[in-house]
């Protein structure tokens, strides 16, 4: 009888011939049981047997009991990595296949016909170490640890059985794979690979440079929560005195309801109703292309590197949105700063003028002191690691406290961290000391997590990093 160790559970007294073991100390904490997939070196007890490195053990607990079976690395602290619960005597062809065809029914039933999306997730699609990204017919690979490296054969193949792809483009350019004793990687796997794709997001077309962007190219950790963002876009006409009134329309003779503004002209342009919103971050300019869809008056696209800049006016481009759209490569700690000191220089010299002071105009502004209906923040994880937890909290903290401060009152403050040491309410935390700075009030909207192609497997924290929030924005003084 052929058993799916995936499905069926830990029974004693099963047996793998010819297959090396790990025993677990005794007083260890049971994360295994509990739905943790990582074995660490110090919560093992002995190794019997030739144990090769990158190949499959049985995990056993301190009384002998099969728990499971893993691939070992003793070069890693995460020494075994669980991929079955019961016995498994290799990871072929059949078991990848199994695997894949799991991953993909999952996107199929909470991401309809979505044709591209992260297909397998590490440890949440029980693959530890794998990562595949689909831009349409072309899948792009990150391998992460020693055992997949070994396994590459294999998974290779089921990939291309299962999902048929024009190309496979490898990139394994990540430093966590020389903990685990490998190098970094990058090139084509099979088939042909173009550097660009097309794809499309929530109806939006989106470039995707799998080969110079970030990770595999794009983070679509965040369709849903780009997607969110769409009530905060429009409602703000009414701030510059534009309201629908009706009017009778010289062709049609009908009665119709038509924007204008104080004076009661009609006011022709489109997007009247739309927010000014500030993507920091920008990457391919994902949010800035949702904000457009949505009906922004003008987004500003900022990132700090020209070559992610090239991409988003491509994108923007393509979707039929240039002229909304301006991109300022620059910092965006340093800008927000300059456009806060512009704003207060400005606050400065109205006050003074209110009071009768004469003022020197002759001398230029630091900053245009620009500010923004809606700001959204979606920076690069700021902490690697736990020693770099409390500089990232002051990196987070700096940048929603400068971007509050930038925000018309009543405005939207969209922000996000990705560092997973940087746990859910320690973030909130800091959004909140960075408003009681800003003397702001602020009112959660949403509090979100990754996408539903990025599956949480339950007593993994590990794979609970991505925290998005939106937040209305109000001053003290005016409540």
């Amino acid at each position: 009888m052929n058993y799916d160790p995936f499905i069926l559970g830990t029974r004693s007294g099963w047996q793998v011939s010819n297959q090396a073991a790990v025993w677990l100390n005794k007083g260890r904490r049971p994360r295994l049981e509990e739905g943790h997939p990582w074995i660490y070196a110090n919560e093992i007890a002995k190794t019997e047997g030739e144990a090769t490195p990158g190949q499959l053990v049985e995990v056993r607990d301190h009384r002998g009991l099969l728990l499971g079976t893993g691939y070992w690395n003793p070069a890693s602290q995460i020494t075994v990595r669980m991929v079955a619960y019961g016995p498994l005597d290799k990871m072929d062809t059949e078991f990848f296949r199994k695997r894949f065809e799991r991953a993909s029914a999952h996107r199929t039933r909470f991401l309809g016909e979505e044709t591209s999306c992260r297909l397998v997730y590490g440890e949440a699609d029980f693959l530890p170490g794998l990562v595949v990204d689909r831009f349409n017919d072309i899948l792009v690979v990150q391998v992460l640890t020693l055992g997949m490296e070994i396994a590459k054969e294999d998974w290779l193949r089921a990939l291309i059985e299962v999902f048929a792809p024009s190309g496979i483009y490898e990139r394994s350019d990540v430093g966590v794979r020389t903990l685990e004793g490998l190098e970094e990687r990058t090139g084509v796997l099979y088939g042909v690979c173009p550097r660009h794709v097309e794809i499309v997001e929530n109806g939006l077309k989106v470039q995707v440079d799998i080969e110079g962007g970030q990770k595999t190219g794009y983070f679509f950790d965040q369709r849903e929560n780009r997607a969110s963002i769409k009530p905060l876009v429009r409602g703000w006409g009414a701030r510059s005195g534009i309201k629908l009134a009706e009017r009778l329309s010289e062709e049609s003779g009908v009665i119709e309801m038509v924007p204008v503004n104080e004076k009661g002209s009609i006011v022709a342009f489109p997007y009247w109703d739309g927010a000014t919103v500030l993507e920091c971050f920008a990457h391919t300019g994902s949010f800035t292309l949702h904000a457009c869809n949505y009906g922004a008056k003008k987004v500003t696209c900022l990132d700090i590197s020209e070559h992610a800049l090239q991409t988003a006016r491509h994108n923007v481009e393509i979707n039929g949105f240039t002229d909304r759209v301006e991109f300022v490569a620059a910092d965006a700690f340093e800008y927000l700063r300059q456009q806060v000191a512009g704003r207060d220089e400005r606050q400065t010299r109205a006050n003074a003028k209110e009071a009768g002071v004469k003022v020197d105009t002759s001398k230029p502004l630091t900053a245009e002191g620009k500010t923004w209906d809606v700001i959204i923040l979606d920076p690069p994880a700021f902490a690697k690691t736990k020693r770099a937890v409390e500089g990232a909290c002051r990196g987070y903290k700096d940048i929603n406290l400068q971007a509050m401060k930038l925000l018309n009152e009543g405005g939207y403050l969209v922000t996000a961290s990705c560092s997973y040491h940087v746990r859910p309410e320690l973030f909130l935390e800091t959004i909140l000391d960075a408003a009681k700075d800003a003397g702001k009030i602020i009112r959660r909207i949403e509090w979100r997590g990754a996408g539903k192609d990025h599956p949480q497997l339950a007593g993994v924290e590990e794979g609970h990093y991505l925290k998005f929030g939106i937040f209305e924005v109000r001053s003290r003084k005016d409540l």
